[in-house]
C-alpha cells in the first residue's frame, strides 16, 4: 500500500457522462466549475470543488492522471512521472504538464490532449496497482524518469525509493542491464545508478550529495554516526572526518518531520542549535548548512564550502 484508501489523490471522480446519466447538463456542469462546486481536473472529469481548492500541484496531477485513464480508449497503466505521486515519491524539478501511460497492449503509443503514450514490454512485477488504478512500480517507474529527465531529478528518485527499502542498487542495477539499457534517452541511467545512496533521506539531501559530485569535491560520508561517550548522540547528513566539517542540508519539512509533541517549530530550531554545538564540542569539527536558496546558487555555494575547508585547515595547522 501507497497511498492510504482515504489519500485526496484516490478521492472519487465523476465523468461526464455519469453526472448527465444523473440528470445534469453540460450548462449546470459549468455553473458548478465557476461558482467552486466542482473541481475539473481534465476535460469531461470532476471532483468535489473544496477539497480541490485544497489539494497540492502534485495532488491535482495526480487526479488528473487518473481521470486519462478512466478516459482511456485502451487499457493502459500510469507510469513514468505519472506514477509517481501514486507511489508517495518526490515529483522535483519534473514536469507535471502531460500525462504519461504505457499501453498493456504492447502497441505503439501516441500523444493526444495532454496524454504521451508510451510503448514499452512490461513485465511481471511492473505494475502495481493504488487504488482504482495501475501505475509503474518504483523500480520501472524510477528506470522510466531516468529516461526523461536529467540526472540529479532522477537521483532524487532513486534515492527516495532506495532509502525507503522498494528495492536495493543491486537490483535497479540487474534490471536496467538486463532489460533497460537499451532504451531510448537512457545513456545518463548508468551516472544515476552510481551516484544513488540508500543512506540519503530526502530530496534536498539528494541534492546536496549531487552538488558535492559535480563541483568535485571529497565523497563525504553519509548519516555519519556521532557518539558522546558509548551513547549514539547524533546522525550528521554529510561528513568529511578528514577536512574536519560536516554539512547539514536545512529544509522546512526537516524541523516539521522531526518536531517533538508540542514543540514549536522555533522551539525546534533551539534544539538542532544545541545538537550542532554538541556535535562541534564531540567532533572539533565545523558544521556547514545548506538551504534550498544556496543549491539555487551553486557557484557562490562552492566557494563558501571551500573557504570553510580552508579555514579548518589552517586552524588545525
Amino acid at each position: 500500500m501507497y497511498l492510504d484508501p482515504d489519500h485526496p489523490c484516490l478521492t472519487d471522480i465523476a465523468l461526464r457522462k455519469d453526472l448527465l446519466a444523473l440528470g445534469h447538463t453540460d450548462r449546470s456542469l459549468a455553473r458548478a466549475v465557476a461558482t467552486g462546486q466542482l473541481g475539473k481536473p481534465r476535460r469531461g472529469a470532476y471532483v468535489d470543488g473544496a477539497l480541490w481548492a485544497q489539494l497540492s500541484r502534485e495532488e491535482r496531477y495526480a487526479l488528473r492522471v487518473r481521470s486519462a485513464l478512466r478516459q482511456a480508449c485502451v487499457e493502459a497503466a500510469a507510469t513514468h512521472v505519472s506514477a509517481l505521486p501514486f507511489l508517495d515519491a518526490p515529483t522535483w524539478a519534473l514536469s507535471l504538464e502531460a500525462v504519461h501511460t504505457t499501453r498493456k497492449d504492447g502497441r505503439a503509443g501516441r500523444r493526444e490532449a495532454g496524454i504521451k503514450q508510451h510503448r514499452g514490454a512490461l513485465e511481471a512485477g511492473d505494475l502495481v496497482v493504488v487504488g482504482d488504478i495501475e501505475c509503474a512500480a518504483p523500480m520501472r517507474a524510477t528506470l522510466e524518469v531516468a529516461t526523461m529527465t536529467g540526472v540529479e531529478p532522477a537521483l532524487v528518485v532513486l534515492n527516495h525509493f532506495l532509502h525507503r527499502g522498494d528495492f536495493t542498487a543491486a537490483e535497479i542495477r540487474d534490471r536496467y542491464e538486463n532489460g533497460m539499457a537499451l532504451w531510448p534517452d537512457s545513456l545518463a541511467t548508468d551516472l544515476v545508478l552510481r551516484l544513488g545512496d540508500p543512506r540519503i533521506e530526502s530530496a534536498g539531501e539528494s541534492r546536496t550529495h549531487y552538488f558535492l559530485w559535480r563541483h568535485h569535491f571529497p565523497s563525504p560520508e553519509p548519516q555519519f554516526e556521532v557518539y558522546d561517550g558509548p551513547l549514539l548522540f547524533a546522525y550528521l547528513d554529510f561528513a568529511f572526518p578528514d577536512l574536519g566539517i560536516w554539512i547539514e542540508f536545512d529544509g522546512k519539512e526537516k524541523y516539521l518531520k522531526f518536531r517533538r509533541p508540542g514543540e514549536s517549530v522555533v522551539d525546534a530550531v533551539l534544539r538542532e542549535k544545541q545538537r550542532e554545538s554538541r556535535v562541534a564540542e564531540l567532533t572539533g569539527w565545523r558544521c556547514i548548512r545548506i538551504t534550498w536558496a544556496d543549491l539555487a546558487d551553486p557557484v557562490r555555494l562552492a566557494r563558501r564550502i571551500r573557504a570553510v575547508i580552508e579555514a579548518a585547515a589552517a586552524a588545525r595547522r
